[in-house]
């Protein structure tokens, strides 16, 4: 049987990574990601962003507020430029508990299904 607790723990690592998930949902912020992975620590501004896209730089901005909010990037002021670099190691922890908690779920079903066919 699967446990309870399991389910509510998953629903609750679920709610705590849609935002990582809304974010990086939309093509333009993967990108934006991608871009970011490339510059290294130093990250870009959002001129350098937008000599990389098709986006408008308020545009760009947008999509950086929602990465940021999310998490997924930090800026980073250097005199008077804000540079934005990725911070996915946390998120990458979240989404890695999330997935092995489904695996286990998962694998009890299967097993559960396993059990019942031997049965049969």
């Amino acid at each position: 049987m699967i446990d309870k607790e399991k389910i509510a723990l998953a629903t609750e690592q679920f709610k705590n990574c849609s935002p990582l998930f809304i974010a990086l949902g939309d093509s333009h912020r993967q990108k934006l990601c991608m871009d970011l992975a490339s510059s290294g620590e130093d990250g870009l501004n959002v001129a350098e962003l937008s000599g990389k896209s098709i986006l408008s730089r308020p545009a760009i901005s947008h999509h950086l507020k929602v990465l940021k909010d999310a998490g997924i990037v930090e800026p980073l002021k250097k005199g008077t430029q804000v540079f934005y670099r990725l911070r996915l190691r946390e998120n990458f922890t979240l989404l890695k508990k999330l997935m092995l908690l489904v695996e286990e779920i998962l694998d009890t079903v299967d097993d559960e299904k396993e059990s019942a066919s031997a049965e049969i």
